[in-house]
């Protein structure tokens, strides 16, 4: 028997480097998504703070969007110019949206706007797939608690470690208690002190990590422990199911760190890696992100470049460890598409 074919409306909420090779990656994957899962879709709208609120619900040209950048004039859809709306929920209605991919800068604040984007689209009746990670920390238990009410899906693969399922192994996992987890989840900062290693300066370290488009030009956020936070943070929430602050994880950055330590360190077979920590005490969770020294031969020493690494303490595994070597925008993206065939099938 013939799967029956369900066309998506899919709507993009902030048109950088992430959502634009999702854009590229479902146009590669439109035939599969068809023939293996029985879904179809059509784009109709996208949104950025250059674009505007740009929706057409008989669609937008997807080779057109796949080649578009966030300064190009929006002149692409396939039934004339289409409108371009005032705010998150006129444009998601528009649109007629059925999902909405959220990819937009991380706020550590409070996670706004996107978390009004989110909160916006289950309200519409779509599902939400982001991979920014201020709503989880700041509005998860609200956020999943709506889309349940709503009979949608809330889904984040791919705020931490790219597109490797860490959240998505815990829902085929039932009635495991995850205990604590170490490990390294910020690929600006692993670049900076692999190549402060190799003898560059700090400064001269970073302008490499954004030569090659891991980081940032404000890079603060890395560089400060902010984002490993974040992550920690997320983790913690979500599959540990304890609700915590920013302020409550103990974090120090890198920037006091000398390249003349970073060798020594090296040398002696025990370099400094920026490492997230967590670990239950009592009904809470202790919780740090911190440079420290780890065993050269260990499996977080070997963690170089944009490579990641996370080492699970459970009940029933003892020790259950992710390795994500130097992935690419192609990761990140993936783990979105792979969040939208979850929510629709």
């Amino acid at each position: 028997m013939r799967t029956p074919i369900h066309t998506h409306n899919l709507c993009f909420l902030g048109f950088g480097n992430v959502n634009r090779t999702l854009v590229r990656l479902l146009a590669d994957r439109t035939q599969e998504l068809r023939e293996r899962y029985g879904i179809s879709f059509r784009i109709t709208g996208i949104a950025s703070r250059r674009l505007g609120w740009i929706a057409n619900a008989d669609g937008l040209d997807v080779n057109s969007l796949a080649e578009l950048n966030s300064e190009s004039p929006p002149a692409f859809s396939r039934a004339g110019a289409p409108a371009s709306h005032r705010n998150v929920r006129e444009w998601l209605a528009a649109a007629h949206a059925d999902v909405l991919f959220e990819a937009t800068s991380l706020n550590v604040l409070d996670g706004q706007p996107a978390v009004d984007h989110i909160r916006a689209a289950l309200d519409h009746g779509a599902h939400a797939i982001t991979a920014n990670k201020g709503p989880i920390v700041h509005a998860y238990r609200e956020l999943r608690d709506l889309a349940a009410a709503r009979g949608k899906r809330f889904l984040f693969e791919s705020t931490v470690m790219d597109g490797v399922p860490i959240f998505s192994l815990f829902d085929q996992l039932p009635a495991i208690h995850l205990q604590g987890f170490h490990g390294i989840l910020n690929s600006t900062t692993n670049v900076i002190l692999s190549e402060m290693e190799q003898g560059l300066s700090f400064d001269e370290a970073l302008k490499k990590a954004q030569a090659v488009g891991v980081a940032e030009t404000d890079a603060s956020h890395d560089i400060d422990g902010w984002d490993a936070a974040v992550k920690t943070a997320a983790l913690i929430m979500v599959l540990m199911d304890v609700p915590i602050r920013l302020e409550e994880i103990a974090r120090e950055g890198i920037r006091d760190l000398t390249p003349q330590a970073l060798r020594n360190a090296r040398r002696d077979g025990w370099p400094f890696k920026l490492v997230c920590r967590a670990k239950r005490v009592g009904d809470g969770v202790k919780a740090s992100v911190a440079p420290e020294k780890v065993l050269a031969t260990s499996p977080m020493g070997k963690i170089i470049g944009t490579s990641s690494y996370i080492y699970f303490e459970t009940d029933i595994f003892p020790g259950l460890a992710i390795t994500e070597e130097n992935p690419g925008l192609y990761a990140t993206a993936y783990g979105m598409l792979a969040d939208f065939v979850r929510a629709v099938s």
